[in-house]
């Protein structure tokens, strides 16, 4: 807790406010540090699982053997093994990132890893009810009890049709994004099954990241860019974006989104936050 002075209606009044924590994390591999991020210590392991995987170093979970969060005197390293072959497959590829907590691709050596092609998501005949999406994006700031405590982190969930609702938050878009795939992959959850939702701009790593992480549909409180557009459009994903639960837009792939109504005892589904 902080303790402010809080002016409110010409009153000025001593008052204290919950701040949240923003740390620098390392993520380390086999002794060798492949990024560091201004991120919310908590969540580390999905994290780790979760960065490891948007960012193709393994591609499933399975391939961590070991993960050990380290106190340092200047943060938090987290210290994984991986298993072989992959392990060798990392060193060969192996890059320096450091990327401020506004930034998903800081320090990316060349333009062909900004721009690594995206893995094309199968077309799949299930649907999302436009209803569906309006009740789970009403019930997100409930669900997310640190911004509600600090005002000064994003969310990323996962939602599905039968009202299960996970949820990651962190003072870093991108580091939320992380967490959530690394809490579905630990679950065993094929995000495939839902929808992801982000409380931040959508911009073209956020939908690299869904999109490797199989997710066909990502739903936005804000506007996507240009470039994160034409990358959902060749990858086959559906963007909605300007989200809000009495209206949002489909801006790519909209045959996934179903606009007819749903029962009225069906719009009051319950949902659970893991």
């Amino acid at each position: 807790m902080r303790a402010v002075v809080r002016w409110h209606d010409g009153i000025a009044r001593d008052a204290e406010r919950e701040v949240a924590e923003e740390t620098a994390i390392a993520l380390t591999y086999g002794g060798s540090t492949q990024a560091v991020m201004m991120a919310t210590p908590r969540d580390l392991e999905d994290f780790a699982i979760g960065f490891s995987l948007t960012e193709g170093i393994v591609t499933a979970a399975s391939e961590i053997e070991h993960i050990a969060v380290v106190e340092t005197e200047l943060g938090l390293d987290i210290q994984m093994r991986l298993a072989s072959p992959r392990s060798v497959a990392f060193v060969s590829r192996r890059r320096a990132m450091a990327g401020p907590v506004g930034c998903g691709l800081c320090g990316i050596e060349s333009l062909a890893e900004a721009m690594r092609p995206l893995p094309a998501l199968a077309p799949d005949s299930r649907r999302v009810k436009a209803d569906v999406i309006a009740n789970a994006l009403r019930r997100l700031p409930k669900a997310q009890v640190l911004n509600r405590a600090t005002r000064a982190v994003h969310g990323a969930a996962f939602a599905t049709p039968a009202g299960v609702l996970t949820l990651r938050e962190d003072v870093g878009r991108h580091n939320a994004l992380d967490k959530l795939v690394g809490a579905l992959a630990r679950s065993g959850i094929d995000p495939a099954g839902g929808f992801i939702m982000v409380t931040s701009r959508l911009s073209v790593e956020m939908v690299q990241k869904a999109a490797i992480a199989g997710a066909p549909v990502i739903v936005a409180v804000s506007a996507p860019t240009a470039l994160a557009i034409r990358s959902a459009e060749v990858a086959g994903m559906t963007l909605v974006a300007v989200a809000r639960e009495d209206g949002f837009e489909v801006v790519t792939h909209p045959g996934r989104i179903d606009f007819t109504r749903l029962d009225a005892s069906a719009e009051d589904g319950q949902f659970d936050v893991a």
